[in-house]
């Protein structure tokens, strides 16, 4: 069977350089190894994404010469997937409900000394109030809002010690310990980015993953998960980053300059390829 790589976006605002640059990176590898190149939209955050944004992802692609394969998977369609994922977790004594808010987890963690994870957020205190789920247990029936969390140290315990074969770099060791007990899924939505992303590269056949920098060190989370879980752990090549002059990264929540605004100034597939030293 041959390789299958993937781009998977969010609709949640327009693309930009940082997008096209991804984008590019990976259909340029996958017609270097002869692969399937697949486009999925992550639009598990139904707040934020909008059919504008969908309809513009599939334009502005085209527009960069690149194609892929249809049916495209949206996440928004297989929340069961999710859910079933979510109940095995819980089925090995993994998952509970944390009932802090944000300005509790805040308040908890406010010491200058309190431990960050990889993104520098505080890792969770841990409450009183946290409740833990069972097979076949639904924490829709807890009113307040909530996260749910994996339980780290007894997911360690039993995923052992793991690796993860990145690009150049060769056999990586993961630390999800360094994230404490990461959300994997929210009262409202039966998934985080952690969990669909895995669950979703494991349906497509998904064997090699190229995406930006920035989640190198979430990759940790997504091998554990994949163990414990019994899912196959694709190849992984996180490239570098698009940033302004500031060397900040470029992000739709800043209002970075859009493909479709470049292009609607005049810009051509060969400016954008220059712009981002491709």
């Amino acid at each position: 069977m041959p390789p299958v790589y993937r781009f998977a976006p969010s609709p949640n605002g327009y693309l930009h350089l940082g997008h096209a640059f991804s984008a590019l990176t990976n259909f340029a590898a996958a017609r270097a190894a002869g692969a399937r190149f697949l486009l999925r939209i992550e639009d598990i955050d139904r707040t934020r994404s909008r059919p504008e944004y969908e309809d513009a992802i599939y334009e502005d692609l085209a527009w960069l010469g690149i194609e892929w394969e249809t049916p495209v998977r949206r996440q928004s369609e297989h929340m069961d997937d999710y859910r079933a994922a979510l109940d095995r977790l819980s089925a090995l004594g993994l998952v509970y409900a944390s009932l802090m808010s944000r300005a509790e987890i805040a308040a908890a963690t406010s010491g200058p000394h309190w431990p960050r994870d990889p993104d520098g957020a505080p890792l969770y205190p841990g409450s009183g109030t946290d409740v833990l789920l069972s097979s076949g247990s639904d924490s829709t029936s807890l009113d307040q809002p909530h996260a749910l969390r994996l339980k780290m140290e007894r997911a360690l315990a039993l995923a052992g010690p793991l690796t993860w074969e990145e690009y150049g770099e060769g056999a990586v060791t993961a630390h999800p310990e360094r994230w404490g007990d990461v959300i994997i899924a929210r009262k409202e939505t039966p998934t985080s980015y952690h969990l669909a992303v895995v669950i979703d590269d494991a349906a497509q056949g998904v064997t090699d993953v190229v995406r930006g920098r920035d989640l190198y060190e979430a990759t940790a989370v997504h091998v554990l998960l994949q163990r414990l879980l019994g899912l196959p752990s694709p190849r992984y090549r996180h490239h570098r980053l698009i940033v302004d002059k500031e060397g900040r990264k470029l992000a739709k929540s800043a209002n970075d300059t859009a493909l479709r605004t470049l292009r609607s100034a005049g810009a051509t597939v060969g400016d954008i390829r220059r712009m981002i030293g491709l």
